[in-house]
């Protein structure tokens, strides 16, 4: 799988995109590359840990506790 843009991301891990948005402010995703026009390129690997972020909240651990 290649670079994922932010819908695609966000469909493939079930959030939405302020949600990416609010983690890569946060420190729990690391910044995007960028691509010619300027559109955020995510890993394909950011899904799983994007579900991994996901599945820890709903453990009961904090954002703070995450990162």
């Amino acid at each position: 799988m290649s670079d994922l843009t932010s819908g695609q991301l966000a469909e493939g891990a079930g959030v939405g995109i302020e949600t990416i948005r609010y983690y890569e402010r946060k420190g729990l995703l690391p910044p995007p590359a960028r691509s010619r026009s300027g559109y955020r390129r995510f890993p394909a690997e950011s899904v799983d840990r994007l579900r991994s972020i996901r599945q820890a909240q709903h453990l009961g651990f904090s954002l703070k506790e995450i990162q």
